[in-house]
This record gives structure tokens, C-alpha cells and sequence, in this order.
């Protein structure tokens, strides 16, 4: 009788190991294009966040109003103030939080968690028609994180009517800015595109009755 014909041990271990290296490399190229699927994901979400802030500070600082937020040791109005990590003004709200009315808008660069850079933070406030102290809206939203350094400057036009010099202190709050340019280093390689944000309210409405009303940008009031 003839026997039948098999395997031997070593075919088999061949075999396996054969197998085995197949495996590996399908495995090796599931692995990588699980980690490029993964890495253009969180470049896409790290794009959408600083797209999603510059878009909300753009609207807000081209809506903001001049409406007095204090006042200054002599009574007198301030309708913006700004500095290098911060600034505040009047602007409305889009869609149904509009309908509480003008809010105090508050953005300011404050420490990260665990000392890591800083991150920029909005806070609202309602401004209650009593004048009486605003009141706060909410916990600070943070629009961006991973700050390494940056801040804000401003720029307004003389009583000639030409530009003033970019400025990291706003020290005329009886007026407001003209634009707002806002310069952010951000950490693990992303990217802030330089932002300019021209502030859309007649800077002249802040020496009158009419300050409630946004118009087009006029001259502004400087040394």
C-alpha cells in the first residue's frame, strides 16, 4: 500500500513562519495608517480651534459698540480698554444669546493648566439697563490653548486723521481703537495667522448722546 503524502515538521514551521511575517506587515501598515488617520485628525481639529477664534474675535471687535464700560477717576466714560494680555468693550451677541442685550466681552491671556503657556480665554457679562455692576455670564471660554507668547496691540488715527503707531497699552479709553491686531506663538508647530480686526464703530459716537449706535469708521479722537 502506498503511504499518503504529508507535511514535515519543517514545511510547517516554514509555513508558520511565513505566515507569521505576513501578519506583521499587514499589521506594521493597519498601525501606520491608523497613526496618519489619527494625526491628520488632530491637525484638522487644531486648525478648526484657531479658525473658530479668529472668526469669533473678528466679529466680535468688528461689532463692538461704544458704550461706557466705567468710569475713570474723574467720571469720566471708558469705552475700551486694552492692554498686552487683555481687553474689554461692548459688543452683541449672534443669534438667541443677542437677545440678552449688549454683553461686557472680556478676552485675556492667562495661564495654562500645569504651566504649560498660557491660553486665551472669552468671558460675557450681562450689562443690566440699571447701570448697575455687569454680571457674568458663564464660566471663561477657552478659544485657544498652548499659547507660547504673543498678545494684543492697538492702533487709532490722530486728530489729523493719520495713523498712530501700533500701540501694547490702549491709554485713550474715552475712544476706541480703529484696529486690534491680535499676535499669538502657538506650540507643537501650529500656526496663528497674523490678525488685524478693524473695529467698525464711529469712534466720534463716544463724545456724543448717540453712543449706543455702531456706524462706519471715522476719525478717532488721539493726541
Amino acid at each position: 500500500m502506498k503511504r499518503t503524502a504529508g507535511f514535515t515538521l519543517l514545511e510547517v514551521l516554514g509555513a508558520m513562519a511565513l505566515l507569521a511575517l505576513l501578519l506583521l506587515g499587514v499589521y506594521s501598515g493597519v498601525r501606520s495608517a491608523t497613526h496618519t488617520v489619527q494625526a491628520g485628525t488632530v491637525k484638522i481639529e487644531q486648525l478648526d480651534e484657531v479658525r473658530s477664534a479668529q472668526q469669533f474675535l473678528r466679529r466680535e471687535l468688528a461689532q463692538a459698540m461704544a458704550q461706557p464700560i466705567a468710569h475713570d477717576s474723574d467720571g469720566n466714560n471708558i469705552y475700551f480698554v486694552g492692554s498686552e494680555s487683555e481687553m474689554r468693550f461692548v459688543a452683541p451677541l449672534p443669534g438667541y444669546l443677542g437677545r440678552m442685550g449688549p454683553q461686557l466681552i472680556q478676552l485675556k491671556l492667562v495661564p495654562g493648566d500645569k504651566g504649560k503657556g498660557e491660553r486665551l480665554e472669552a468671558s460675557l457679562a450681562v450689562l443690566p439697563p440699571d447701570g448697575s455692576a455687569p454680571k457674568p455670564l458663564g464660566d471663561p471660554q477657552v478659544l485657544v490653548d498652548g499659547i507660547k507668547g504673543g498678545g494684543f496691540s492697538y492702533r487709532g488715527v490722530n486728530q489729523q486723521g493719520q495713523p498712530m503707531d501700533w500701540q501694547s497699552d490702549w491709554k485713550y479709553t474715552g475712544t476706541m481703537p480703529n484696529v486690534v491686531s491680535i499676535h499669538l506663538s502657538l506650540d507643537n508647530g501650529r500656526e496663528w495667522p497674523l490678525m488685524s480686526a478693524s473695529l467698525l464703530v464711529n469712534p466720534a459716537a463716544t463724545q456724543g448722546p448717540g453712543n449706543l449706535l455702531r456706524g462706519l469708521r471715522g476719525p478717532g479722537v488721539g493726541p
